[in-house]
């Protein structure tokens, strides 16, 4: 695709492109803050600019060519960061990773990539590295960010970012950049950028090869969309290997020249965020449905004023606080009272979350519970949805100011083209469709058409508005054997909604009935049984203790409820339900790295109780083998109750469409 000029500037293709514009026109705007040791640090651009020179020609040095593959290994660091635009403006592809997977996860992709120089972020990562170093054939240089525990390791190939960044300083006062910028201006829009892998749902994982036309326009689009601009500024904290945060805190970035925020650790990330108050920000539902237990957990316990304040001012929100979020017209009395709120709840609120300043803020990756959705928003804070992929560049669908919906995933994104086949499948097409899968031409036919159309594997359908509803991964949806639509993540995202709910696992596809797994939400429930005066030892004892039993059945009852009053799905209502005696866990290959379920291995792990959810069993015996975070494997016993649920009649329409 061709270039696009920049208003009063000049065409830019690649990421290293803009960061030199970015230097230029916003030299000492703050492009990157870091907190280290509880003191923020910034970065102007001109700062930055002059980092990720050094960085890269220190790389040039030590051996880094024009595509070599390079892997990022860690959190959400700023070195690690500019590492994309130093090896970039060299020629070279990223290659990030996620930094929890175990090292046999890792040493597929580096070996799959064929990656020759790994940046890691830490002692952690370089041992992970270290360990595998046999079997990776083509590494030939470790380079890290933190030197503790380091010191006495053997540094013939391995590099502290200090001692790089020394080198490239010594090289361009000896030198110059002249070379480095002519390099720089030859890269075109369709050279490869960066590699992301796939979380591996469904098997290995594949690389996911995204050009720099892929992501710059796609950014500008973006930008475009919500009027991002230099003056915004998003907290960087979600996976580096995962192609959300590669947008927001990389490509948009850069293309847009706001500031990018990293937290201290994973773990500050809470506190953090209050400190910045960004303007822009994404989460997965999951973030915004702890953010509203924490929450609601501390209302509990507040004293019985400010509750009362709280309840009363949080129910005109319900009422008024979208309408006016919307520009939709409002009574008088109610805007004012709604601006008491404002003072003496939803600020003070908001402040708390980290959210004072959230001008646009996305979810996506799975449904949020409306009731969850609208909280926000009533909040006054512009909550939306958006639907996307790593082989899309993120934007499939967004929803646009004004035209927000807890059902559906909005409009088109702009440049995209979106049609739904005859089995329901939604296929795509815009100018960030990928390349391609890196060595793998069979997997991309599959996927990606001559034409450039691409499988999303999930089933939807346009509403009468022209909004976009995801249903389902299109291979999941099934049927009962009396021919009733069986959708698992339909039912299992209506079981989420609830607070109490973690997880759930739904199964039903050629058999007589729906059956579930779930897994309760520790934090939730854990407040809830101390308000109880329950005591536990483990989330083991605390899941299958008969009180949360009944508060699950509860919630079923509620779900079985909403499903007999729809039509197409009011045959799948849950038959049987189990609490699991372990929570779902990405080490033991339950959850991808993303969170997502791995359904058909989870159907493998737990047959035993799958097989005890259908043969009438009231109780079933099991052993699970788990991984523990040293590494170390031990095995959960427990003997898992199995629960009955009433269900309705499907309606009259639902029996004649199954018959």
């Amino acid at each position: 695709m061709p270039s696009t000029v920049q208003a009063g500037a000049r065409a830019l293709d690649t990421f290293p492109q803009y960061l030199l514009w970015n230097a230029e026109r916003f030299s000492t705007r703050i492009a990157m803050r870091h907190k280290d040791h509880g003191i923020w640090k910034s970065w102007n651009w001109a700062e930055l600019a002059a980092e990720i020179r050094a960085f890269s020609l220190g790389l040039r040095a030590i051996g880094l060519q024009s595509g070599d593959k390079v892997a990022i290994v860690g959190h959400n660091r700023p070195r690690l960061y500019w590492t994309f635009a130093a090896v970039q403006a060299l020629g070279g592809v990223p290659v990030p990773v996620y930094a929890d997977s175990v090292a046999e996860e890792m040493v597929y992709v580096l070996n799959h990539a064929g990656v020759r120089f790994a940046v890691c972020q830490d002692q952690e990562q370089v041992d992970k590295v270290l360990s595998m170093a046999d079997e990776l054939k083509d590494l030939h240089k470790i380079v890290y960010d933190e030197g503790r525990g380091l010191h006495d390791y053997n540094h013939n190939n391995l590099h502290s970012i200090d001692a790089i960044e020394r080198a490239g300083r010594e090289i361009f006062a000896r030198e110059g950049d002249a070379a480095w910028k002519a390099g720089i201006a030859a890269g075109k829009g369709e050279d490869l950028a960066v590699m992301l892998y796939t979380s591996g749902t469904t098997g290995k994982p594949k690389g996911v090869m995204l050009s720099f036309d892929n992501l710059v326009i796609s950014a500008r689009n973006g930008n475009a969309f919500d009027n991002l601009s230099e003056a915004d500024s998003v907290l960087s904290y979600l996976p580096l290997a995962w192609v959300g945060d590669h947008v927001f805190s990389y490509a948009q970035a850069y293309v847009g020249g706001y500031c990018v925020c990293c937290p201290e650790s994973p773990e500050t990330v809470d506190s953090d965020r209050r400190e910045i108050a960004p303007s822009y920000f994404f989460a997965p539902p999951r973030v915004f449905e702890n953010l509203l237990t924490a929450v609601m957990v501390r209302m509990e316990d507040a004293g019985p004023t400010k509750k009362r304040m709280f309840d009363y001012f949080m129910a005109h929100a319900r009422r008024v606080g979208e309408p006016i979020l919307n520009g939709e017209t409002v009574g008088f009395f109610d805007r004012l009272k709604y601006r008491l709120g404002e003072f003496l709840v939803y600020g003070p609120l908001k402040n708390r979350m980290g959210f004072l300043r959230m001008r646009v803020g996305y979810t996506a990756g799975e449904a949020i519970g409306p009731e969850i959705f609208r909280f926000y928003r009533s909040l006054g804070l512009n909550l939306k949805q958006l639907y996307g992929q790593t082989e899309a560049s993120v934007y499939i669908s967004a929803q646009p100011d004004g035209e927000i919906r807890a059902d559906t995933v909005g409009r088109p994104s702009p440049d995209v083209e979106i049609r739904i086949e005859e089995n329901g499948e939604v296929l795509y097409r815009s100018p960030g469709v990928f390349v391609g899968y890196y060595k793998n031409e069979e997997a991309t036919r599959e996927t990606k058409t001559s034409d450039n159309w691409v499988h999303t594997g999930d089933a939807g359908f346009f509403d009468h508005e022209g909004h976009l509803r995801i249903i389902d991964r299109a291979k999941d949806v099934g049927k009962l054997n009396d021919g009733s639509l069986f959708a698992p993540k339909y039912i299992e995202n209506k079981l989420k909604f609830f607070p109490n709910i973690k997880e759930a696992v739904a199964f039903g596809d050629g058999r007589d009935v729906c059956t579930v797994f779930l897994n309760i939400d520790l934090t939730a429930v854990g407040n809830w049984a101390e308000r109880n005066n329950i005591s536990y030892a483990s989330y083991q004892e605390l899941a299958q203790h008969p009180r949360v039993y009944a508060m699950m059945e509860e919630h079923v009852a509620q779900v079985n409820r909403d499903l007999a009053s729809e039509d197409t799905m009011a045959g799948s209502q849950i038959a049987r339900f189990l609490v699991l005696h372990k929570e779902l866990d990405a080490d033991d290959g339950e959850l991808t790295r993303t969170q997502k379920v791995r359904r058909s291995f989870i159907a493998e792990r737990y047959a035993p109780l799958i097989e005890a959810l259908y043969d009438g069993s009231t109780e079933k015996y099991v052993e699970t083998e788990v991984t523990f975070e040293d590494g170390r494997k031990g095995k959960i016993v427990a003997t898992v109750e199995i629960r009955e649920m009433e269900r309705k009649p499907a309606p009259p329409a639902q029996k004649e469409a199954a018959e």
